[in-house]
C-alpha cells in the first residue's frame, strides 16, 4: 500500500506571498465567489533548480492564511487532473492524465523510486492545484 501526505503551501511562504509573489509583484486581493482557485509551488523550499519549469504568475491563497487540509484526503478530484512526477531534484518524470480512482494513479506514480513528489494539476491551463509526497 502506498502511503503519502498532501502537502499545503509551508506556512512561511504563504506568509511571505501575502505580501508579495516570488516575482516581486505586490499581493493584491481577489476574491473567489466559486471556490476552488487553484495553488501553484514554490521551488525555494526544496532548493530546487526548475530551470524551464519555473512558473511565474498569479498564486491563489486564503486572504487569512491557511493550514491546508489535514489527512490523506484527495482534494478537487471530481474531474480530469494530470499527476505530473517529479524527481527530488525537480525534473518532470513523466505524467498521466487522471478521471478516476487517484489512490491508484499515485501508487503507480510512487511506484517509480525517483518519483519525490507528483504534482496535481487542472488539465485546461496545466495550473497547479497542489502537491503530495511519500509517507
Amino acid at each position: 500500500m502506498t502511503t503519502y501526505t498532501v502537502c499545503p503551501i509551508p506556512a512561511g511562504t504563504l506568509a511571505a506571498l501575502l505580501t508579495e509573489d516570488d516575482a516581486g509583484v505586490p499581493a493584491a486581493g481577489y476574491t473567489d465567489p466559486e471556490g476552488g482557485a487553484p495553488l501553484r509551488c514554490w521551488a525555494a523550499e526544496t532548493g530546487a533548480r526548475p530551470g524551464a519549469y519555473d512558473e511565474r504568475g498569479p498564486v491563489f491563497v486564503h486572504a487569512d492564511g491557511c493550514p491546508g487540509r489535514p489527512g490523506p484526503e484527495l482534494p478537487f478530484t471530481n474531474t480530469h487532473r494530470v499527476l505530473r512526477r517529479y524527481s527530488a531534484q525537480g525534473h518532470i518524470l513523466g505524467g498521466e492524465l487522471v478521471s478516476e480512482d487517484f489512490p491508484a494513479a499515485l501508487a503507480r506514480a510512487f511506484s517509480d523510486p525517483e518519483v519525490a513528489s507528483v504534482h496535481v494539476r487542472a488539465v485546461e491551463y496545466g495550473c497547479f492545484l497542489y502537491e503530495v509526497r511519500r509517507g
